[in-house]
C-alpha cells in the first residue's frame, strides 16, 4: 500500500505571523493525523441541514401553544408522527438578515453581515466538516436543485452543489474511470502546481505591506485546505467504495427530473441516507431551492414557483396553495425522517445518532420579513437533543399571538414575522449549540449571545 507522507501536519498551535500581527490558525485538516478514524472510539456524529426558500404562510404555520402539549398547525402537520423526535421553534432571526432577502439563504448557516464590499464567512456545516473530515472519503456533501449550495469555507466563498442524484451517486460510490493509478497521478499532478504556488506566494510574501499580507495569508490558508484534501483523497484511493445493493442502486441512480419534485426530493433524501449509512461523509447541507426558485409541484395542481406563490398579496386561494406547499416540503422532510428511524447505526437507528436542520431564513415572504423563522430540529438524541416540545422565544415578549373569533391566525401576525419581539433569540444561539453537539469547541458562533439549553438533554 503506498502510504503518504505527512511532513505537514502542523500543531494546533500554529501561528500565521504577519507584520504587527500574530493570528492563530482555524482547526485545519493538516492538524490531524490521516489515520485519526483508528483512534475513533465514540459512535459517529452526522449533520443534515436541509433549506425551504421564501419562507412559509405564517398564518397555516404558527405553532400557538408552547411546551410539550402544543398543536400540529396546518403547514407542519406532515411531522405529527414525528412528534417525539423533533423541536419546532418559533421566534429565531438573523439580525444581519433583517431586510435583505436576497441573503436569507447565504446567511442562514454563517449569520454573517454581508453586502455592501463585506464577505461571507464560514457555515456551521464546514466547521463540523472539519471535524469530521479525517473519518470520512468526502469531509461533506453539497447538494442543491439550482447548484447553489449553503456551504460557505473559511473564506467566506460558497462551495459548488451537486443538483443531479445520478451524479451524486458516481462521486460518491463509484471507482474513477481509469482506475485508482490514474486519479493519483492527477493528485500529483495537482499537488506539483500547489507546491509551485506555495513557493512563490512565499517569496511574494517578503515583498509587500502588512495588509496584502493579511490577505495573502488568508490564500494561502486555502491552498493549505486544498493541498491537504489533495494528501487525503490519495489516502482514500486504496480503500475500496462501500459496496451497494442493486435495490439502493436503482434506486438513487435514476435521472429524476425537477419536474417531479416528489420523486426528486426523495431521491436526493434517499442519497442522503446511503451517504450517511456508508459512512462516506457525516455532514450534508441540501437546498431545495433559493429565494428566486423554490419549485412548482405540479403533482398538486400548483403550477407557481415558491417565489411568486409566497407574493401572494392575501389572495385566499394562492395562500391555500402555499399552505399547501409547505405541507408538500414538510412531507418529504418527513420521509427523510422515516429513512433515518429505518436504518439501524449500532444499538440504534441513524435518527438517534444525526441531527438535522430544517428551516428558511424568511418567515413571511411578501413582504421579505426575516423574523420568526420557520425552523425545525430533529433527531440527534444521542448526541444530547431533546424533543417533544415547542421552544417559543416569542413567549413573554409581546401580547399573544392575534387571533380572531375563530380562533384562526389574523394579518397582525405578519408583523411578529417581520420584526422580532424577541431581540435576544438568534439563529446563531441555535447553530453554535449544535455546534457544541458535533464537538465543534466553541462558545459562540456569529452574533450568538447564548446557548439553547431548551434543547439540551
Amino acid at each position: 500500500m503506498n502510504t503518504p507522507r505527512q511532513s505537514w501536519l502542523l500543531s494546533r498551535r500554529h501561528l500565521l505571523r504577519g507584520i504587527g500581527a500574530t493570528v492563530a490558525l482555524p482547526l485545519l485538516d493538516c492538524m490531524r493525523p490521516l489515520r485519526a478514524r483508528a483512534a475513533e472510539t465514540s459512535a459517529p456524529k452526522r449533520a443534515a441541514f436541509i433549506y425551504l426558500p421564501n419562507g412559509v404562510n405564517t398564518l397555516d404555520y404558527q405553532i400557538l401553544q408552547s411546551g410539550a402539549d402544543y398543536q400540529f398547525s396546518k403547514g407542519l402537520k406532515p411531522l405529527e408522527r414525528h412528534r417525539a423526535n423533533i423541536t419546532p421553534i418559533s421566534g429565531l432571526h438573523h439580525p444581519h438578515g433583517l431586510g435583505h432577502h436576497h441573503n436569507c439563504q447565504s446567511i442562514w448557516l454563517t449569520g454573517a453581515e454581508v453586502g455592501q464590499g463585506k464577505r461571507n464567512s464560514v457555515s456551521l456545516d464546514q466547521l463540523i466538516a472539519e471535524q469530521m473530515a479525517p473519518h470520512t472519503r468526502f469531509s461533506s456533501l453539497e447538494i442543491s436543485n439550482t447548484g447553489r449550495s449553503l456551504a460557505y469555507n473559511r473564506d467566506g466563498i460558497t462551495l459548488p452543489a451537486e443538483t443531479k442524484p445520478g451524479e451524486v451517486f458516481r462521486r460518491l460510490f463509484e471507482a474513477p474511470a481509469g482506475g485508482a493509478e490514474k486519479e493519483r497521478e492527477g493528485l500529483r499532478r495537482r499537488g506539483s502546481v500547489l507546491d509551485a504556488v506555495l513557493d512563490e506566494a512565499h517569496d511574494l510574501e517578503r515583498r509587500i505591506g502588512s495588509e496584502d499580507r493579511g490577505r495573502l495569508d488568508q490564500y494561502l490558508t486555502s491552498v493549505r485546505e486544498v493541498e491537504v484534501r489533495t494528501e487525503r483523497a490519495d489516502r482514500w484511493l486504496d480503500i475500496p467504495r462501500p459496496e451497494i445493493s442493486e435495490a439502493d442502486r436503482r434506486r438513487v441512480t435514476r435521472e429524476v427530473s425537477q419536474s417531479k419534485p416528489g420523486d426528486y426530493y426523495r431521491t436526493m433524501y434517499d442519497l442522503m441516507i446511503l451517504a450517511f449509512q456508508t459512512d462516506v461523509t457525516r455532514v450534508i447541507t441540501f437546498s431545495s431551492g433559493d429565494e428566486g426558485k423554490g419549485l412548482p409541484i405540479p403533482e398538486l395542481g400548483i403550477n407557481q414557483t415558491r417565489h411568486a406563490l409566497s407574493h401572494h398579496n392575501g389572495d385566499p386561494d394562492q395562500l391555500a396553495r402555499l399552505t399547501q406547499s409547505d405541507a408538500f416540503n414538510f412531507e418529504q422532510f418527513a420521509y427523510f425522517l422515516d429513512r433515518l428511524a429505518e436504518v439501524k447505526d449500532g444499538e440504534s437507528s441513524l435518527l438517534d445518532t444525526t441531527l438535522s436542520l430544517y428551516g428558511s431564513g424568511m418567515a413571511y415572504g411578501h413582504s421579505h420579513g426575516n423574523a420568526n423563522l420557520p425552523t425545525v430540529v430533529a433527531g440527534g438524541r444521542q448526541l444530547g437533543l431533546k424533543h417533544g416540545r415547542h421552544i417559543d422565544f416569542n413567549q413573554g415578549h409581546f401580547d399573544g399571538y392575534p387571533l380572531g373569533d375563530d380562533g384562526a391566525l389574523q394579518n397582525a401576525h405578519y408583523g411578529i414575522c417581520s420584526r422580532p419581539v424577541n431581540e435576544n433569540a438568534r439563529l446563531s444561539n441555535l447553530l453554535v449549540t449544535l455546534a457544541q453537539k458535533m464537538d465543534v469547541e466553541t462558545e459562540t458562533f456569529a452574533d450568538s449571545l447564548r446557548t439553547v439549553s431548551e434543547l439540551e438533554s
